[in-house]
């Protein structure tokens, strides 16, 4: 099993490598027809990278092929829809209802009659359109609502009975977060919270595998985006905090120190309050995020100097690391989790005498 496994990972790894090396090299021949025509530009390692990394208003199949997404635009005078075809991949400004919006670095800003842009009015425009990043977390949701509901069913058809297929597949994960998570750090009351503890590992775990491919054609970086963990770890501080009792509030607010003490220690409490929830924040952005950096940069060490001697060398270095993110990829989810329960333990922490 573990032979089969290794070999599986390898070929993952081996396809994860090539795909990325094609789109590289795709990128270096220049993205646009101005590219082609005109003198080949020199390959800028930062500009792909963050491209690949970042959100867009284009869903990127390969190559020079792209799905436009809606925009949607909340203006001072008004609401704004039109498609990110009409920036014809940022080269060219819209003449909305009420401004003309131009593309500047996968920012919608409001240009004047010279093509400038007017920090002014940008000031008065709310992006709310569909992007990359959107799009990959409907996919993750629906993923995951296919998993569960097919699991949820195949447990009410095959009571009492050994599990099968896809539910003998997702079972001895449940199992390994309640015995290995919920239970050793929350107690007794672990059932009540197994629902959001399975929802943030299985969200992470299945969002962390298709970060895997931001690196090459048709993905997106959703874990590796600060908005998305903030949004996460916000979620854990309101848990954790409503779901905390009078003996975690009161060591917050009288704590076992000297009275001399309380206005250091109580504001250090409650900073602790806010700082250990959105600790999981930059984790998990900086995990994810510094994986997918290091994948591309060696990919684009070949780009760069632009020999053969350095690609071999190259390749092997990025399917060792393609392999390692398989793992990180659980590791973050089972990290991000234990925490949370971690936290979720001390707040429903019983008082000792």
């Amino acid at each position: 099993m573990n032979s089969k496994k290794t070999l599986l990972s390898v070929i993952l790894g081996v396809f994860f490598t090539l795909t990325t090396c094609k789109t590289f090299a795709i990128q270096g021949e220049g993205s646009t027809t101005e590219a082609k025509n005109a003198e080949q530009e020199a390959f800028n390692p930062t500009t792909a990278i963050l491209e690949h990394i970042g959100d867009s208003h284009y869903w990127h199949v390969g190559g020079e092929t792209s799905i436009a997404l809606p925009v949607i635009l909340f203006t001072d005078k008004g609401t704004e829809f039109f498609s990110a075809s009409e920036f014809h991949h940022g080269h060219e400004a819209h003449q909305g209802k009420y401004y003309t919006y131009k593309l500047v670095e996968e920012k919608i800003r409001v240009v004047n009659a010279a093509g400038e842009v007017d920090k002014e009015a940008s000031k008065h425009i709310y992006d709310f359109s569909i992007t990359k990043n959107v799009v990959a977390l409907w996919i993750a949701g629906i993923l995951l609502l296919v998993i569960f509901m097919s699991v949820a069913a195949a447990y009410r058809k095959r009571v009492g009975k050994a599990p099968k297929g896809l539910q003998s597949l997702v079972e001895p994960v449940i199992m390994f977060v309640r015995d290995e998570i919920a239970r050793p750090n929350i107690g007794y009351r672990y059932e009540r919270y197994m629902p959001i503890l399975l929802t943030i590992f299985f969200f992470i775990w299945i969002n962390n595998l298709l970060g895997l491919v931001p690196i090459f054609p048709g993905g997106a970086n959703v874990t590796g985006n600060i908005l998305m963990t903030f949004v996460l770890s916000f979620i854990v501080m309101l848990v954790v905090n409503f779901s905390a009792n009078k003996y975690y509030w009161k060591h917050i607010f009288m704590p076992p120190v000297p009275v001399w003490l309380y206005p250091i220690m109580i504001p250090v409490e409650l900073i602790g309050v806010i700082s250990r929830p959105f600790a999981l924040m930059i984790r998990l952005y900086a995990n994810i995020s510094a994986g997918h950096i290091i994948v591309l940069s060696l990919i684009a060490l070949i780009f760069i100097f632009k020999t053969l001697f350095i690609a071999p060398v190259s390749i092997a270095f990025v399917l060792f690391m393609d392999v390692l993110e398989l793992l990180v990829a659980f590791l973050q989810a089972f990290i991000f989790t234990m925490l949370t329960a971690l936290f979720i333990g001390t707040a429903v922490e019983e008082h000792h005498h």
